[in-house]
């Protein structure tokens, strides 16, 4: 068995230590990490990034040729990180001594330690694993207008006495989801803005689904995240080169911020209307 470890900090900070972790070749595009793993152990991706709202995710798409266990110390930042198994099996324990929880395909996990006890991940040999690990801070709130989303997620998912844990069977439409963030064909800060679009319309459907009104409010949420997402694909579709050759040289340092700071109104807007909703 190969045992690792991955410290906690910034995205950057993981990345490298996973690069070290994994032997691999790390490349980093637009705030998009990937680490390329072609060893004589492991075979596969890991991607992920981290948004402006501090949430962050990180995708394993892995083969391994002996057992792994990679130990993540704890966080202090507190996050709930919300787990998907679309290929193989993932084994989870708190602590190496801890006890374990199985996530098998088609099933999703929430998970959460507020101790200084490692989350430890155990993956099996031979057998290809994709997981999503969706991780959202909750000891300091970012945005305004996430508090009451956060909080949500602080006081559902965050155990006083320390660990949390929940596997069930995966929600059809996040599963539909989870297709999409997998096959977005745009590229650059599109495909950015959409997989935060997505994992944001995916974290509201999990506090919704854990909520005594999810009927009621599980179609203005999808509704809300389908109007984002076709405003952000609308506004991709302008002519990017035409716009900077006529703005000139000033304008390729705006442009992105432009498209930033629309996404922003957007992405308030739907968690507004959200509001007005509960």
């Amino acid at each position: 068995m190969k045992k690792l470890y991955l410290n906690t900090g910034g995205i950057n900070t993981i990345f490298t230590d996973l690069e070290s972790s994994f032997e691999g070749t790390l490349t980093f595009d637009n705030e998009d990490y990937n680490l390329a793993v072609n060893s004589k152990w492991a075979k596969g991706t890991i991607s992920g990034m981290s948004f402006q709202n501090k949430m962050s995710y990180i995708q394993f798409d892995m083969i391994f040729s002996e057992e792994v266990t990679l130990s993540i110390e704890s966080f202090q930042c507190a996050p709930v990180f919300f787990a998907y198994c679309s290929a193989g099996n993932l084994k989870h324990s708190f602590g190496a001594y801890g006890n374990s929880t199985h996530l098998k395909k088609g099933q999703s996990g929430i998970m959460s330690n507020n101790t200084t006890i490692n989350n430890v991940l155990y993956f099996e040999r031979n057998k290809p694993v994709k997981i999503l690990l969706i991780g959202v801070p909750t000891a300091t709130f970012q945005v305004e207008e996430d508090n009451d989303l956060l909080s949500k997620i602080s006081k559902m998912f965050i155990n006083s006495s320390g660990n949390y844990i929940y596997v069930g069977a995966q929600n059809h439409r996040i599963a539909e989801k989870l297709i999409e963030f997998d096959r977005i064909p745009q590229k650059g800060i599109v495909k950015n803005l959409l997989k935060e679009s997505i994992l944001n319309s995916i974290v509201e459907v999990e506090v919704m689904q854990h909520s005594s009104n999810y009927s009621s409010m599980i179609t203005p949420i999808l509704g809300l995240a389908t109007k984002q997402m076709e405003e952000i694909r609308r506004i991709s579709q302008v002519n990017i080169s035409e716009v900077l050759h006529s703005l000139g040289h000033a304008g390729r340092n705006y442009f992105p911020r432009f498209f930033k700071e629309k996404y922003q109104l957007i992405h308030k807007y739907s968690h507004n209307s959200l509001a007005k909703t509960a």
